[in-house]
């Protein structure tokens, strides 16, 4: 493993992490009265825009993974369009997921969907970017040591803490606190985008104090 590509992931996540930085701040200047806790819907479309979209350019530029032998427009379309519906069938997982644990059947559909849609954003979305459509090294890279690089290594650490920061974020909801936070989903949102947060400066941590290992496994 070598100290340029934990650099290049330090610099990745540092992006990344500033994209939901500005995703709470720039709609201030076109929103009125924008805030996260204010106006969680556009805080949750703006959030999963704004690392969405970073996310996937600077993924393409970086290109961790190896390039497809598979060059053709047809197969970078065909590949496109499997992400886009792969990335639609994880926000209906996620959403039937978060039902199924207690959130509003009919009530606040809305903020359901786009709480699936965050979430997809900060796993799933990630998964693509690195992994493309590719069911079998998804399920090589979350397996017991199926990580074979850093950016898998990556990849596993903060899809967990963003699940984990999700749910943690759903405790405070039943409490009687009667903070404006509490309302659904906001408290699970935070949760989620702190866990990334925290996914994104763990990962490189991780992945320095452990390189040895890494690179011994690598081989």
């Amino acid at each position: 493993m070598s100290e340029a590509g934990v650099r290049r992931l330090w610099a990745a996540n540092l992006l990344c992490g500033s994209a939901v930085a500005l995703a709470a701040t720039a709609p201030r200047f076109f929103l009125e009265n924008f805030s996260v806790l204010g106006t969680p819907l556009a805080w949750l479309c703006a959030c999963s825009a704004s690392v969405g979209a970073l996310s996937a350019v600077l993924y393409a530029a970086l290109r961790p993974s190896p390039p497809s032998r598979r060059s053709s427009l047809a197969h970078k379309i065909s590949r496109f369009l499997k992400c886009c519906m792969y990335f639609f069938m994880s926000c209906i997982l996620f959403h039937a997921i978060v039902v199924l644990y207690g959130a509003p059947l009919i009530e606040s559909v809305t903020e359901t969907f786009l709480f699936a849609v965050l979430l997809s954003t900060f796993t799933t979305l990630q998964c693509l970017c690195v992994l493309g459509p590719n069911i079998q090294a998804w399920i090589r890279v979350f397996s017991k040591n199926g990580a074979m690089s850093i950016w898998d290594n990556n990849l596993q650490i903060t899809t967990v803490c963003s699940i984990l920061g999700a749910w943690f974020g759903a405790f405070p909801i039943p409490l009687d606190w009667d903070r404006p936070w509490q309302v659904w989903p906001i408290s699970c949102s935070l949760g989620a985008t702190f866990g990334y947060l925290a996914g994104l400066i763990i990962a490189p941590l991780w992945i320095h104090w452990n390189r040895k290992q890494l690179t011994y496994k690598s081989r």
